[in-house]
């Protein structure tokens, strides 16, 4: 299984940014961007491609499907 929460924060801290700096980039609540680094709550698809554009990956990327 994915875990996806672990890829965001390894992304967000790559490029050196709070939750609360990603969550404003995102237009989103901080709560919410951290149930998404939780796994608590999954974030839904609009959510998903603004994360891989801002991190200019693709959606396989950001759920590491090379490793498959």
């Amino acid at each position: 299984m994915i875990d996806l929460g672990k890829k965001l924060k390894e992304l967000r801290k790559a490029e050196r940014l709070t939750q609360q700096q990603l969550a404003d980039i995102l237009q989103i609540s901080r709560v919410n961007y951290t149930r998404y680094e939780t796994n608590t709550v999954r974030p839904d698809y609009e959510i998903l491609i603004k994360i891989a554009d801002f991190y200019n990956i693709s959606l396989d990327e950001l759920f590491d499907r090379h490793n498959f």
